[in-house]
């Protein structure tokens, strides 16, 4: 997300954002030498939450991927931050900032996270500073909001036929390689669960030719979510290449994936009756092991689907 030089009608459109951040939230304990995870919208500045807009304020610290960018983005809220209260946190310094996190922290100061856009911690950094602190036995807080994986999700009408096609992958961005990339989709091929994908705008021509070869598997595309030229649209893995060539607009942006659950069906009856005479007779990840060999279905499959036999009261009366 990129943020212009906030003008004195933005501010002030917020002012009153921060009031009610203040009644709502301000009675709340935000406890000092505590590390607060915050998320940041991922491109409409409204996506704001009334909580993260009080801590902000709050903080006595912000670490950041990117402190001209989180200036610009307290900014356009109306929260002035000295540049000595902004701390740089990003994936080439992230580790060795964690010691100095922690003696912020450590003198009581609230230090809040957040990344250029999004939930921290994801795809984005944070991860390890969360970790390092979490190792020296300091508190974590994490406020929630927006989240480009969670968002693309809601779009995307994702529905499992299946106990085994439940829930999602996250696999955010595959590798830049072409090789490495290629093979990355070849094991995508196998994976029944619906799968998310993040992109920028420089490789996602390369990415669709790598989807490409899933053919009919059906993609859902959510391009510059939340912003002005949003676009969500689901189509068969082997037309995006296309969809992407027919207007120049459409690589622009940073982009948001979901890969369907396969179409094909994991329960056939055949598969379930193996995994149920299996699961009889042995323990269940050699069912799941014998049942993947006999009946050429991935094993992850397998082993939730055996996990559901074995929850379900109607199979255990069988």
């Amino acid at each position: 997300m990129v943020l212009s030089p906030p003008s004195s009608r933005l501010t002030s459109t917020f002012a009153t954002a921060l009031q009610a951040a203040h009644d709502a939230a301000s009675g709340q304990n935000y406890l000092p030498g505590a590390l607060y995870v915050v998320a940041t919208p991922i491109g409409n500045l409204a996506d704001i939450t009334l909580r993260a807009l009080h801590l902000l304020q709050l903080a006595d610290v912000v670490a950041c991927e990117d402190t001209r960018h989180t200036q610009a983005l307290l900014r356009a809220y109306g929260i002035d931050k000295p540049q000595a209260q902004l701390l740089a946190v990003h994936q080439h310094n992230e580790a060795q900032a964690v010691q100095t996190v922690l003696e912020r922290l450590q003198l009581g100061q609230r230090v809040a996270y957040v990344s250029d856009a999004g939930t921290p911690a994801i795809s984005d950094p944070g991860a390890r500073l969360v970790a390092g602190v979490r190792l020296a036995g300091v508190t974590v807080v994490p406020l929630p909001g927006a989240s480009s994986v969670t968002t693309v999700l809601s779009a995307a009408g994702v529905s499992a036929d299946h106990p085994a096609q439940g829930g999602f992958v996250f696999a955010g961005f595959l590798p830049a390689k072409a090789t490495e990339r290629a093979h990355a989709v070849q094991g995508l091929a196998s994976e029944v669960r619906a799968v998310v994908l993040l992109e920028a705008p420089h490789r996602i021509e390369a990415l669709a030719q790598a989807l490409a070869v899933l053919g009919e598997r059906a993609l859902t595309v959510g391009r510059e979510l939340t912003k002005q030229f949003e676009q969500v649209t689901t189509l068969p893995a082997s037309a995006f290449p296309q969809w992407l060539a027919s207007d120049a607009n459409r690589t622009r942006g940073e982009f948001a994936l979901v890969l369907h659950p396969a179409a094909t069906a994991v329960d056939s009856s055949t598969d379930t009756r193996v995994l149920k005479l299996l699961l009889a007779e042995l323990p269940l990840k050699i069912a799941v092991k014998l049942a993947a060999e006999i009946t050429g279905q991935p094993r992850n499959a397998l082993y939730d689907l055996a996990l559901a036999l074995k929850t379900d009261p109607a199979d255990q009366q069988d």
